[in-house]
Order: structure tokens, then sequence, then C-alpha cells
């Protein structure tokens, strides 16, 4: 007996052809993407149970597509082992955790997001992971105008379901469909970076591009986030740096890197002892006295599990200890300590943020060097995505889960697809590897 497209047990080829295509690759693309920015849009309009049912279908889906594009994916030497290392010890912080049953479910969301995460890094190339994160900002930032125009222009009325203020006509703050401020800031910000790529790169039409860079600048000004205000301007350096990098040639870039390490490890200093100076211009103290005081409360708690930490959990639940705790110290419901760096010091202790430095590191050094060296434009869009995510890390914990973290893995795969140690025990090109004429390739 046979099934049609082949013997028992194989796939039928029609199917088989169905689920290997590129066009089949790039819908599941889109649609991770799509889902994971916007999980703050789907939890307020279906609550966990949407998110859930969303992601666990997207699951299904990758399985799918590394089944069916098994043949053009290269596994040796592609998957950073800093990722798998971090994620192994949030999972092993189970054992030693108060709330083990929330913990499990942290660690779920976690490896769920990295998974589709690593397979779109496995089966797209950089020019189509950018372009369609391109597209999903496009519209998520356009939806997000949209709705705040009706709540604030034309209908003049909150739209609290949607976490939606409705303050555009007064310029401001608006949270679009990203339930704050900071969040829009920061997808607007990664925007901005992705839609200059495109113009630069011609991957979209002039028009499109210069009106998508408008609605990236439109959204960041509007959030009035002064964390992203500052954001912006470590972006701007780091573009500045990469240009210069990419300018010079190879014999000069060991000096010059040496000299931008300098330069940061000063201004970095400098931002520090001017920290007062800056909160000022940005009118940002009141904000800065929240995220102090938070920060003061978590750090007291740190020092009681220094070590191992209390058991990763990601977005803090308001019942489980400590988390309630700190709360309480603080006056205020808070989901994460909104410092990244001091979260996963609370959550797993000195050896976890270990390994998540260690991750952090790795991965912007291999894309950093990514980017000076491939003559490519589109090579530059890890390093930046990464400046942002690192740098916006010491004033939120967006990294740590959902957009954030996906984006952090996206980036670490795709730097260390010829950047990884590994590589030097095996010299086939890694990644994916469509033949030229093989007839799914698209651009």
């Amino acid at each position: 007996m046979t099934v049609p497209g082949g013997p028992r047990g194989r796939i039928p080829h029609g199917l088989d052809e169905a689920v290997s295509s590129a066009p089949f690759a790039q819908a599941f693309t889109i649609c991770a993407i799509a889902t994971t920015f916007s999980i703050p849009l789907i939890r307020n309009l279906l609550d966990w149970p949407g998110v859930v049912g969303a992601l666990g279908t997207l699951v299904l889906l990758a399985g799918v597509v590394l089944i069916g594009r098994r043949h053009y994916i290269e596994w040796r030497g592609w998957w950073p082992l800093s990722i798998f290392a971090f994620m192994a010890w949030c999972a092993l912080s189970l054992f030693w955790s108060d709330y083990s049953t929330d913990g499990f479910v942290g660690i779920a969301y976690q490896v769920v997001v990295a998974i589709l995460a690593m397979t779109i890094a496995l089966t797209r190339d950089m020019i189509q992971i950018v372009r369609a994160v391109g597209g999903v900002l496009r519209a998520l930032l356009a939806v997000s105008i949209v709705l705040e125009m009706l709540s604030g222009i034309f209908f003049d009325v909150p739209i609290p379901f949607l976490s939606i203020e409705g303050n555009i006509a007064l310029g401001g703050p608006i949270q679009g469909i990203f339930v704050t401020r900071n969040m829009l800031g920061l997808m607007a910000v990664i925007a901005l970076i992705t839609f200059v790529i495109e113009w630069r790169t011609h991957s979209v039409d002039r028009p499109i591009a210069y009106g998508s860079v408008a609605l990236a600048v439109l959204c960041l000004l509007l959030s009035q986030s002064p964390i992203n205000q500052l954001l912006i301007l470590v972006v701007l350096v780091a573009t500045l740096a990469l240009y210069w990098l990419r300018k010079s040639s190879p014999e000069r870039r060991t000096l010059i890197q040496a000299f931008l390490l300098t330069v940061s490890f000063i201004g970095f200093v400098a931002v520090y002892l001017a920290r007062n100076l800056i909160i000022r211009w940005l009118d940002a103290a009141s904000e800065f006295g929240v995220r102090y005081h938070l920060w003061r409360s978590t750090w007291d708690l740190v020092k009681d599990n220094f070590l191992e930490g209390w058991g990763w959990i990601g977005a803090w639940r308001n019942d489980d200890f400590p988390y309630i705790l700190i709360n309480i110290q603080v006056d205020r419901v808070h989901a994460s300590a909104l410092n990244a760096y001091l979260d996963v010091y609370l959550q797993v202790g000195l050896v976890g943020i270990f390994l998540f430095l260690v991750l952090c590191l790795f991965a912007f050094l291999r894309s950093w060097n990514l980017a000076s060296n491939r003559r490519s434009l589109i090579y530059t869009w890890p390093a930046l995505v990464l400046v942002t995510l690192l740098a916006g890390s010491a004033a939120e914990s967006h990294i740590l889960t959902g957009a954030g973290w996906f984006l952090l893995v996206i980036c670490a795969a795709k730097a260390s697809q010829s950047q990884s140690w590994r590589q030097t025990l095996d010299r086939r090109p890694a990644g994916p590897s469509t033949p030229l004429n093989h007839p799914d390739r698209i651009d």
C-alpha cells in the first residue's frame, strides 16, 4: 500500500512541496513576528488563553517549517550555546523556587518564544527577516496611531480595555496597542532602525520608506518617553561608529575598535557622573524616582539569595513572594524590576546574571564584528537592534520576555551564523542554504 506521493509513512509529495516552500516559511515568519509583537494587544483582547492559543499554534507550525525545510538547514555550528545555557539555568531554578507553578509558566513562555525566533533564524535570510519585521512594525504602528486618533480626537474618550488613554490631542503621551509608552517608544526605535535600513538597501519603494520613517518618528515623539529619547541618542552614536568602521580600511579597524571601546567606557562613566543633570534635562525626575525606589527594594532582596536567585518567573506575579513584598514597599504594582540586569540577578542569581551577560556579550560582539566587516548594509541591523535592547535594559526589562526576548534570540542566532567558534570545526557554510536554482527561492 502507498499513499499519494510516496511509500507508507512518507509525507505526500504535494504537501512536502508546500511546507518546504519559501512562501510558507515567509508566511510563518510574518505570523510569528506579528503575534510576538502583538502580545500586549492579544492579552487585552483575549486574555492569556488567547496568547497561549496563538503561541501554541505557532510552535506547531514551527515544527512543520523545520521539517519541511530540513534539507536546506545547516544545523552544526549555528545554535548559540549561550542561549541554551541561560535557559537551562532558568529551568533549573524551578527546583529551589517557592513558586514553581508560575515559574514553569514563565519558563514555558521563554522557551516557546525562543523556538519561534530560532525557527526564523534558521530558515530565513537576514534581508527576509528585516523586511518581515519592517512590514509588521509598519502595520502595528499605523494601527496604534489610528486607535489613538479615534480615542483622543474623534470620540474623545479613553479605550480602557486597550489601555489607551487618548492623549494624542494633547501631544501625548500615547501608548498605542503596546500598553505602555515606553514599550511603544522601544518599538518605534526598532522600527526606525529597520525602516532606515530598508530605505538604504532599496528593499521598499522610496515613498513607503519615507512614510515609514515619518511614522516611527511620530510614534517616538508622541510616546514622550524620556528613556527612549536617550536611547535614540545611543543608537545614533552607534550608527556613526559603525559608519566610520565600515568606511575604514581593514588594517585600521582594530585600532578604531580599541578607540571606540575606550570612548564608550569614558562615556559610560560620564553619563553616570552626570546622571542628575541628564535627568533634569529630560524632565524625568519623577520617573527616575520611581525606578530608584524600586531598584533599592529589589536589591535588598537580591542579597538574600545572591548566588542562585529566587527562581525564574519572567514577568512578575503580584501574588508571589518576593515580588508582592517589593510592590508593597514601593506602593505600586510592577511586573518587572524596570532593569533587566537587576531582574535577572533577582530571579536567577549570580550564576544567572553571568550567563545572561555572556549571552549578551557574545551576541553583541559577533553582530558588531559582522556589521563592521560585511559589505551589505543589512548586516548592521542585528548590531543596532542589540544596542537598542541592551542599552534600554538599564531602565526596562523588555528584553527578558515577549518581543524583546524574541529579537535578542534572533539577533544572537543570526550573528553566530558565521562568527561561532564551532565554525572552525566544520568549514561548511552555516544557515539556510537554498540552492540558487531551487524553485522556492524568493527575495
